[in-house]
């Protein structure tokens, strides 16, 4: 597992991670929080076959959070956008854990593997148990992404994904 002392050093030379708010605070002793970009509530079903021959990815819409900048959540299944923009390099693999203050609130964020080499802004499931709802802030720091070093691999990530919603990346703040 990277330390923080390596993951700073892949921000600042390979781009390891870019948009984010505040480097320091979002940088921890083995990951780097991510933090809540968008919501997007379920409109429809979806269909997953093995070879994605059938795939359908369930329609979403935005949910627009109140002037201050909270989303007001019920109970149910969301999809999460991330304000940071990932870049893996071939030779680290990552995954994510929700944040603790999250868990203790009822709520959890379900990922995939962040593959050698995928690039993009990506997205994952918040599901909402607690049944009294959750608030959430745009830009919460809502789940930690850790990172590992692997054997490098010949070719990256290729799937459908790769370099999504790098259109909508910005500078870093801090």
């Amino acid at each position: 597992m990277l330390n923080s002392s390596e993951i700073r050093r892949l921000i600042e030379e390979e781009q390891l991670i870019a948009n984010y708010i505040h480097r320091e605070t979002q940088l921890q002793p083995s990951g780097f929080d991510l933090s809540l970009g968008e919501v997007l509530a379920y409109t429809g079903g979806g269909s997953v076959d093995f070879y994605n021959v059938e795939r359908v990815i369930a329609s979403t819409t935005p949910i627009e959070p109140d002037d201050l900048g909270w989303y007001d959540l019920d109970p149910g299944c969301y999809v999460i956008i991330y304000n940071e923009v990932v870049r893996i390099p071939l030779d680290i693999v990552a995954l994510a854990r929700t944040r603790s203050t999250l868990l203790r609130n009822g709520a959890s964020v379900g990922t995939a593997v962040w593959d050698p080499g995928y690039q993009g802004r990506s997205s994952s499931l918040l599901v909402v148990h607690n049944p009294h709802g959750i608030r959430l802030k745009r830009d919460a720091r809502v789940v930690q992404l850790i990172f590992f070093r692997t054997e490098k691999v010949d070719e990256g990530y290729r799937g459908i994904y790769q370099k999504e919603r790098m259109g909508m990346e910005s500078s870093h703040k801090a």
